[in-house]
């Protein structure tokens, strides 16, 4: 597939995600992320704002589903999103209720491995239950954990490529990356580049981080897209 920029508005209200979004989209942003702080702080109204402003952009729900697999993606269905996230840690049962919505609903089923202690053999997992994309994902808590104790982080990067060879289906790498490592994802075979915290969004305070975003998210957006040609 095309390399794709997805935001991720990991914000914690609809009118500062609303602004974020609007940002991003004249940067060239490709799909929007209703950020599961803006999912726990606003629910389905957040991606509802978001389906009504941007009327044909795709928009991801990350639910961090756990169960409840059909009820959560028909909820996000029936507010406009368009892709819904489910993790691998859950029940396989929850995981094939999700990819059942997916079918019955025509969303897209994103597998998340946070956690799994094997991410190479979680994202083949995914695959085989039927998800459409892997979200290779190093935890916010996680790495915030490690660093505290003063020990090494893991990145997505590390076996990032493992993951990809794994798989038959579009992967992307989240949770700690710099706007370069970013960037270059789609050269480890992943080609769905995804910007959230700490990147454009300030991890402390979940707001839209400072400085020139906008001129920033061009540039990524340029680099990113180049890869197509």
């Amino acid at each position: 597939m095309n390399t794709i920029v997805q935001i991720s508005l990991d914000l914690t209200s609809i009118e500062e995600s609303l602004q974020t979004a609007h940002l991003a989209m004249r940067s060239g942003v490709d799909w929007l992320e209703a950020g599961t702080p803006l999912i726990i702080a606003e629910g389905m109204n957040g991606v509802r704002a978001l389906r009504a402003e941007f009327p044909g952009v795709p928009i991801v729900a990350d639910l961090k589903t756990m169960d409840g697999g059909w009820l959560e993606a028909q909820i996000m269905a029936s507010a406009g999103a368009t892709h819904v996230v489910v993790m691998e840690r859950a029940h396989p049962e929850t995981i094939k209720m999700v990819v059942k919505a997916g079918k019955d609903l025509g969303v897209k089923v994103m597998g998340d491995n946070l956690g799994a202690k094997n991410k190479v053999a979680a994202a083949k997992r995914l695959e085989d239950l039927g998800c459409d994309f892997v979200i290779h994902h190093i935890g916010y808590d996680e790495r915030r954990g490690l660093a505290a104790a003063g020990r090494l982080c893991p990145s997505p990067l590390d076996q990032l490529k493992e993951v990809v060879a794994a798989v038959q289906i579009p992967v992307q790498a989240v949770g700690g990356l710099s706007i370069e490592q970013a960037i270059r994802t789609p050269e480890f075979g992943a080609p769905l580049v995804v910007l959230g915290a700490p990147l454009t969004i300030d991890a402390d305070s979940f707001k839209t981080a400072s400085g020139n975003l906008e001129d920033t998210l061009r540039l990524i957006c340029d680099r990113v897209h180049a890869y197509r040609h």
